[in-house]
């Protein structure tokens, strides 16, 4: 049988998602987890890499068992035993063929900025100290949308097999508190993918290039043309869409 499984945390103890072999990851910790509760060994199987220090909301793997379990039980003892960083929302029997990343067909990101020193603020979200028109880096946005050749904000020395990807949502928001909020939506993701992004609409909203820029890199670019790659500890992995 097929379980579902759906759960967040905080990237700042991990290497990312995936399994290292020399950090620990958030797949090793609840392969483990699920290993000793279930007195089986247990592979778990993700919707996809995020890097070390990145953070998700609503993140979706799944693992095969024959053993037969409450999955509410199993949830609460998960939860008991998982360190502080991860914590279990859900966890429900699906359909065979169901599979955590090949099954998805949208993901979401929000990456957080902050321009006013704010102590409280620096776990999650990045003190930027540029003054960026939001404006201009929204205008840039459009430009990403459809599909392209997104290699040039892909991090160098990836082993994707393509670097096309299908961009539905992008857009800066403002909060309340002033801060600056980033939701993009994709059908997938490259390795680096939006740190670039977002590092790039940061130079266009200082005025360090126009927001054309982003079709000139969709076009033509390397890596090197890119903006830098932001922070990932202000970066989550907010819905994914099956």
């Amino acid at each position: 049988m097929r379980y579902k499984v759906t759960l967040c945390y905080d990237g700042s103890a991990f290497c990312g998602w995936q399994i290292q072999s020399n950090a620990p990851s958030v797949q090793e910790t609840l392969q483990n987890a699920l290993s000793t509760l279930l007195g089986a060994a247990v592979e778990v199987v993700g919707a996809g890499r995020t890097d070390t220090g990145v953070n998700a909301r609503g993140y979706v793997a799944h693992f095969d068992c024959d053993a037969t379990f409450e999955p509410e039980q199993i949830c609460y003892k998960l939860n008991a035993i998982l360190p502080k960083e991860i914590a279990i929302s859900d966890i429900t029997q699906v359909p065979d063929d169901f599979h955590a990343r090949f099954s998805a067909t949208n993901r979401q990101y929000k990456y957080y900025i902050h321009n006013r020193k704010d102590p409280f603020r620096n776990a999650f979200s990045w003190y930027c100290r540029y003054r960026m028109d939001v404006d201009r880096m929204n205008e840039a946005c459009t430009l990403l949308l459809g599909t392209h050749d997104c290699s040039c904000f892909e991090k160098t020395g990836s082993d994707n097999a393509t670097s096309i990807c299908t961009v539905t949502y992008a857009r800066w928001e403002k909060t309340e508190e002033g801060c600056l909020v980033f939701t993009i939506e994709a059908n997938r993701f490259l390795r680096n993918m939006v740190r670039a992004i977002v590092g790039t609409l940061v130079d266009i909203g200082r005025g360090v290039h126009e927001p054309a820029y982003i079709s000139e890199l969709l076009e033509k670019g390397t890596r090197s043309d890119a903006g830098q790659s932001v922070p990932g500890h202000a970066l989550f992995l907010s819905d994914i869409r099956y």
